[in-house]
């Protein structure tokens, strides 16, 4: 009676532990995180993993600081929940940091869970993901703090292109800790409140003068569509989680696996008549190819990445037939779809994610160039265009290109062609493939005649319709094995989903090397 009476006690004691583990910083704090329109790391963590699948790791750990009074300050957990879960029934680790403990600071040991919950998931090839809500180190444990800093870096470029890793900004996220984010494959943001900046407003007007809010410096905004540091952009807490629930069904859950196949209920043998229609007969009107890429993946059902980041070319997840694939696609819509800087890197960085995650790029090209001018010139377009030569050509997963419209020059050769080991190149009949425009070439090939001709704007639209009919067709790229198919448009999606079939075992190595000089 006794024994039994002595295990109710300890049972109890766990039981309040627990309890006391689930109030995080007290019902104050919590309050005060509600009112800031946020949830509770607990809470994040509910709403984004499946219903009653959460088991928490390290729930009563605590920190061992004695000094600036942290020994009054003890919190079972610390400033961060770790453990994992499933998501659509596929296992994840998450970690989500605690605001309401000491501003949710990362201490030595709130590291420590962090780094212990990555070990985890890479070992188990699991993906991993970081819900940040933290005011940076905890400056009361000095260096002891940074070090933990270090080693989630450490593990996050161990783990990179091992197993997916996903960062959502919930709140601050400042000085290193935003490396963190920036190591990982994807980085989502909530409106408002998810902030990201190396140096604070304060800093900087020290410094340099300048002033600035905190959301003009780091907010969701200004990563959306400046840096091109985030991917996604969400208004809510529970929109974001969602669509991070979402993200992972597109992908496998390491680099040993394939992406899920889901069953799709659209037909790949029914063409669309009215996909050719599309594309505008004027070669200079744009046209949104989002328009043609929703016709070709199952249901419409495009995930488009960093959609206000470099807008004059797409990149994003949808399905063929069942299989993830990786989309890139030049955007007439905007710049024409021209190629600059900020396009080439994010397309680079892209295609090298579906590479390391076994998951087929389709790219859909209609690019007139590269963007000319001092600016891109002297910003390293040269070198920053190499990085998607780079990419291309590394990359080894299947490789489907479709033309819907133009492929000028290098940017012909950029946009995974049978050069950089494209596996099938498909053209429309309308499309145009070329060292330059026929404008262009005109006036290069036939300077001195035009010049002499009594009537030039007429010679010149003469040879610039010969130029077209004899050199730009792709039938002309197609005789010498450039492009495999000419296609109807309406085909498309028929044809791409029999070379992803056909694909479908394909290997391919690279020359052994430790790894390649990507030109950073």
């Amino acid at each position: 009676m006794v024994i039994r009476k002595q295990v109710d006690k300890k049972q109890e004691e766990l039981a309040k532990l627990r309890e006391q583990a689930q109030q995080g910083g007290g019902p104050d704090r919590i309050e005060a995180q509600h009112k800031r329109n946020k949830k509770t790391a607990r809470e994040r963590i509910a709403a984004f993993l499946d219903e009653g699948t959460f088991q928490e790791l390290d729930q009563f750990v605590q920190h061992r600081s004695t000094d600036f009074g942290l020994d009054e300050s003890h919190y079972p957990g610390d400033s961060v929940v770790t453990g994992y879960g499933k998501v659509n029934g596929r296992q994840v680790f998450v970690y989500s940091q605690d605001f309401t403990v000491l501003g949710g600071s990362l201490s030595e040991v709130a590291g420590e869970k962090i780094s212990k919950a990555m070990d985890l998931a890479i070992q188990n090839g699991t993906p991993m993901v970081g819900l940040i809500d933290s005011g940076g180190a905890r400056i009361q444990e000095g260096i002891d703090s940074l070090t933990g800093y270090g080693e989630i870096f450490l593990r996050n470029t161990r783990a990179s292109g091992v197993i997916p890793q996903i960062s959502a900004i919930m709140g601050p996220a400042a000085g290193g800790a935003t490396y963190s984010p920036a190591l990982t494959d994807f980085v989502f943001m909530v409106s408002g409140v998810g902030q990201m900046y190396i140096t604070g407003p304060d800093v900087i007007k020290a410094v340099t003068g300048e002033e600035v809010t905190h959301e003009d410096l780091g907010g969701a905004f200004a990563h959306a569509s400046k840096s091109g540091v985030s991917h996604f952009t969400h208004e809510s807490e529970d929109e974001c989680l969602k669509e991070i629930r979402r993200l992972l069904s597109f992908l496998p859950q390491n680099n040993m696996e394939e992406a899920p196949h889901l069953a799709f209920t659209d037909e790949i043998e029914a063409g669309d008549s009215d996909i050719a229609g599309v594309v505008p007969d004027n070669p200079n009107q744009p046209y949104n190819m989002n328009d043609i890429i929703k016709r070709v993946v199952d249901e419409g059902d495009f995930m488009e990445i960093q959609k206000d980041f470099a807008r004059n070319i797409l990149i994003g997840f949808g399905r063929i037939a069942g299989a993830t694939v990786g989309i890139v696609g030049n955007q007439p819509d905007h710049m024409a779809g021209v190629l600059d800087i900020n396009a080439s890197v994010k397309a680079a960085r892209f295609v090298r994610f579906c590479d390391a995650f076994n998951i087929p790029v389709v790219t859909f090209i209609d690019v007139p160039g590269f963007m000319p001018g001092t600016a891109q010139e002297h910003g390293g377009i040269i070198r920053h265009g190499a990085k998607l030569i780079y990419a291309y050509a590394e990359a080894t997963v299947p490789k489907i290109s479709v033309l819907t419209r133009k492929a000028y020059g290098g940017s012909y050769l950029v946009m995974s062609s049978k050069s950089l080991r494209g596996d099938i190149n498909y053209a429309w009949p309308s499309s145009e493939v070329a060292v330059m425009g026929a404008e262009g070439a005109v006036n290069v090939i036939h300077r001195n005649a035009i010049r002499a001709s009594d009537e030039p704007e007429k010679l010149r639209a003469k040879l610039i319709q010969e130029y077209r009919e004899r050199l730009m067709n792709p039938y002309v790229a197609a005789s010498r094995g450039m492009v495999d198919d000419v296609i109807f448009p309406s085909e498309t999606r028929l044809k791409v989903a029999s070379a992803l079939d056909m694909l479908r075992n394909k290997r391919e190595t690279l020359p052994p090397k430790k790894h390649g000089s990507i030109p950073l």
